[in-house]
């Protein structure tokens, strides 16, 4: 078997790991100050939306937190027990945060309803206060990671959860103004309605996304029919098969097949320069750089065990 790994080659998509630790780090210092003062705010004013921003803003204080950790273990260096270091913690730090979006959506949801059918009083001019500052801190905490590599689907989680929180806010805004303006209280329960929609729309795509990678499924955008296409290309390759793709991590789709090659190409030490053009060829047309191809002579594969012709 051939092997053409390629770790030590760093994809230079978006911010390096020291500049996404720090950027994550602002964006945390910021949640972290306002949620404590949302939530004074939210027990003292009896504003449901404003706890429920908070509890979201929560998840985004834990979601930052989480990919801070994932970044300092995605950076170990492999190991005879990890070969692939840890770099799949930043892909369990997303999926722990999709589910615990869900939950706190749950929660929101059922003391929603039951608000909406026993309205209690809630003063609109904290609400809009509040609200108002949460609109401001957002937009700065997304204007910081939007700087970061989001192409992580670490850093992405984390953005998609200060975004959310952004669009929960101004959803409260709308909900303080109606109060002020017409005394509707029901306006705060259904505001929270509308976090808990875009709760659970944050959750859906970090749970699809890291259940993908963590499934081994093939990457999104990848088509195995043109690479198969692609890698078939070669002179002397008469077929590909046991052809798979996946993702170690974000930034680090990994593929590997059985290609069966002319026996003259083992005869006359060809085949190193057809495992090139294959290697190139992954480069080039898909930016996959870790790829693992066993060669084989045209009579392999009808003995190989267990092999997939697909």
């Amino acid at each position: 078997m051939t092997d053409t790994h390629q770790h030590d080659k760093a994809h230079s998509h978006g911010a390096a790991p020291d500049a996404n630790t720090r950027l994550l780090s602002i964006a945390l210092a910021l949640i972290v100050g306002f949620l404590l003062i949302e939530v004074i705010v939210a027990i003292i004013s009896g504003s449901l939306a404003l706890l429920s921003d908070a509890g979201h803003m929560l998840t985004d204080a834990a979601a930052l937190a989480g990919s801070l950790v994932a970044i300092r273990l995605a950076a170990r260096p492999s190991s005879s027990r990890w070969t692939f270091g840890l770099k799949r913690a930043e892909i369990l730090s997303a999926a722990v945060n999709g589910v615990t979006l869900v939950v706190i959506s749950g929660i929101v949801a059922v003391e929603a309803i039951r608000r909406l059918l026993d309205p209690p009083e809630v003063e609109g001019g904290p609400v809009l206060v509040v609200a108002l500052l949460g609109v401001a801190v957002n937009l700065v905490a997304v204007w910081v990671l939007a700087k970061a590599n989001r192409q992580s689907l670490n850093v992405e989680g984390s953005f998609q959860h200060i975004l959310t929180d952004l669009y929960g806010f101004i959803a409260t805004v709308v909900a303080g103004i109606v109060i002020l303006v017409t005394g509707f209280t029901r306006a705060d329960s259904i505001a929270s309605l509308i976090v808990v929609v875009l709760m659970l729309h944050a959750a859906w795509g970090l749970l699809k996304d890291s259940g993908r990678i963590l499934l081994e499924g093939t990457p999104e955008g990848v088509d195995l029919d043109a690479i198969r296409g692609h890698l078939l290309e070669p002179a002397h390759v008469l077929a590909i098969h046991d052809l798979h793709a996946w993702t170690v991590t974000s930034d680090l789709p990994a593929l590997s097949a059985h290609v069966t090659l002319t026996d003259e190409c083992f005869q006359d030490g060809h085949a190193p320069r057809v495992l090139d053009e294959l290697q190139a060829c992954l480069v080039g047309h898909f930016d996959v750089e870790h790829s693992t191809f066993q060669l084989e002579p045209a009579g392999h594969t009808a003995h190989e065990p267990g092999t997939d012709h697909a």
